[in-house]
């Protein structure tokens, strides 16, 4: 560096401030422990060189005796903070030796950020204090933050504690109502709850709570466990400690026939209702041929029974995330500190008697019943016959097979619930923006080369490395055929870099990929992108090599300076466009 000039560093979505000692984000700066930052811009100014264990002891606690322990939790705090994953690499340990950091670094000279960062309402999600953006899950007004884990409070109702937390300041209360068991710092743990909690506390006053008997509330014995009408009186309780006269109750899953009755007996607290994936009755009946069978609910007691700790339930509840090996981890966890094994099955057995069929045409609140039509643990006829007893009742059927609604498309969900509730939705009016379109494309013969169950394995697996990159540099994706994906950006440098990672990413699978990129205005309606831009991106990707890059000058000409390399194809035509277009193949 020259004298005078300030040490800054980019990698990924993060820039890193040595002398003003801050690392910020897509949210802004991201507080870390000094000695946690210091390891940071030790490892990020060798970016690329290992350094040993006794180098990193030596400098970072200068004149100090420490053990290697504490230089080990600071990497393990750096690599939650920064979103690492094991296809996602920032911080590389060498066995034996000492650490690399080993993701792409720019070293910037004094200057300000040149990319404008626009997007409509972030859906900012946290993990374990960690602040993240997603903006693909966008509305134009900025999201309420909860800290990285809400205050939880605790209300008396009897002789039971009852935990809940309030997030937002919003003009509307909401009360949340999760099915099964629940665990309220562990909504917190995972970004994909976190992130639907706090879009739906950017609109509301979101008030949530554990039944008694799991997550922090009280736990109670197994034959004591609430019944729909003791959750309801909890949630008076609930709503009475945190101020609120009256507010819409959200239910999902068990959640929606509690808080149906809810809606029928105290018809004045209630300001609307909203059920997610719910049901009328749990177990199979003539007149209600969805349910399962007393013999598939035995069944599945015994699985709670032997399989308790595991990711129970998972295959049926998100099969999306089923193969993420984070978010089996992360429900196992939840699971097991929302219930023990005994309340989790006698939780599970007393569910499996509700029955509000009778109660569905007492109704008389504005209702809204959503369900995803291939949802695989509550069919949608289910969701279909909870609406049609309700009089005047909204039902609205989403695309979707996840049955969590923070799994899948969250966005549809939230859209709904918020247009529901406040009568509008705060999306961007622009028509037309300047984004950078990043297009992937599997191979040609990629889809030959496996068995019918493989492929769809594969690009299942595929699908969630490359939306992880996306995410990580601040892309959105945009809806497309099953033959790639499409992604837009707001800087041309993150969506060489991100396509860059998402080439690395899947090669590790065999998995055969080509990407093209061009910078242009796009055609938004409704939140999708179209457009001349979009479609040329698409055929750039056509036409390139198998693991290859090729950009548009366009986009070659708005990255100067960022040093990324390229080397020139000449001019090519496409099918339906007049002129010939240079390219370029991005040198990894």
């Amino acid at each position: 560096m020259e004298s005078g000039s300030r040490e800054i560093y980019e990698f990924c979505s993060f820039r890193l401030d040595a002398d003003e000692r801050i690392l910020s984000g897509g949210t802004g700066a991201i507080p870390l422990p000094p000695k946690v930052f210091d390891t940071l811009l030790l490892l990020v100014a060798n970016s690329g060189r290992v350094l040993s264990k006794e180098k990193m002891l030596a400098q970072i606690w200068e004149g100090s005796f420490v053990e290697e322990n504490n230089l080990a939790q600071n990497i393990s705090v750096l690599r939650r903070t920064l979103g690492e994953t094991p296809e996602s690499k920032f911080i590389e340990t060498v066995p034996k030796y000492g650490y690399r950091f080993v993701a792409p670094v720019e070293e910037l000279r004094d200057q300000p950020q040149t990319e404008v960062f626009e997007q409509s309402r972030a859906r900012i999600y946290i993990d374990g204090g960690e602040f993240h953006e997603s903006p693909q899950l966008g509305f134009a007004t900025t999201a309420v933050l909860a800290p990285s884990i809400p205050e939880t409070r605790y209300v008396r109702n009897g002789d039971v504690n009852i935990a809940y937390q309030v997030v937002g300041n919003g003009p509307v209360d909401i009360v949340f109502v999760m099915g099964w068991v629940s665990h309220l710092e562990y909504f917190w743990k995972h970004y994909l709850f976190a992130s639907f909690l706090n879009s739906l506390a950017s609109f509301s006053r979101l008030i949530l709570f554990d039944k008694r008997g799991t997550g922090l509330s009280d736990r109670v014995p197994n034959n004591e466990l609430p019944t729909l009408e003791q959750r309801m009186e909890d949630v008076h309780a609930v709503m009475d400690a945190a101020g609120s006269d009256s507010a819409v109750l959200i239910g999902v899953s068990e959640g929606g026939p509690m808080c149906s009755l809810f809606a029928a007996t105290y018809p004045e607290r209630t300001t609307a209702l909203v059920m997610i994936g719910t049901y009328a009755k749990r177990i199979w009946a003539h007149d209600y041929p969805w349910a399962p069978t007393t013999e598939q609910r035995e069944a599945f007691f015994d699985v709670i029974q032997s399989d308790w700790g595991k990711a129970v339930g998972l295959d049926e509840r998100a099969p999306s995330m089923a193969n993420d090996e984070e978010f089996r981890e992360w429900w196992a966890t939840y699971l097991r500190m929302g219930a023990s094994p005994g309340a989790a099955a006698a939780l599970t057995e007393m569910n499996a008697e509700i029955d509000v069929r009778e109660v569905l045409p007492t109704i008389r609140v504005p209702a809204l019943v959503i369900h995803r039509s291939g949802d695989q643990c509550l069919k949608a006829e289910e969701g279909r016959f909870v609406a049609s007893k309700i009089p005047g009742c909204k039902y609205v059927e989403l695309d979707g097979i996840d049955h969590l609604p923070f799994v899948g498309n969250q966005t549809d969900i939230l859209d709904e619930i918020e247009e529901f509730v406040t009568g509008k939705l705060h999306r961007c009016e622009r028509d037309r923006v300047l984004a950078t379109v990043l297009s992937i494309k599997f191979a040609d013969g990629f889809y030959d080369s496996f068995e019918a169950t493989n492929w769809q394995d594969t690009v299942a697996r595929s699908g969630e490395l490359i939306r992880r990159e996306i995410m990580l540099f601040r892309g959105r994706e945009i809806p497309c055929g099953e033959t790639g994906l499409l992604a837009m950006f707001d800087g041309p440098a993150r969506a060489i870099r991100c396509a860059i990672a998402i080439t690395d990413s899947v090669q590790r699978l065999n998995i055969p990929v080509k990407t093209g990129l061009h910078t242009g205005e796009c055609d938004v309606e409704d939140g999708r992108y179209g457009g001349f831009t979009v479609e040329l991106a698409q055929k750039i990707a056509d036409q390139a090599a198998e693991q290859s890059i090729w950009v548009s000058r366009t986009v070659k000409d708005l990255v100067a300076g960022s040093g990324l390399v390229f080397d020139e194809l000449g001019k090519r035509s496409f099918p339906d466009t007049d002129r010939k277009w240079r390219l370029f193949a991005v040198q990894r």
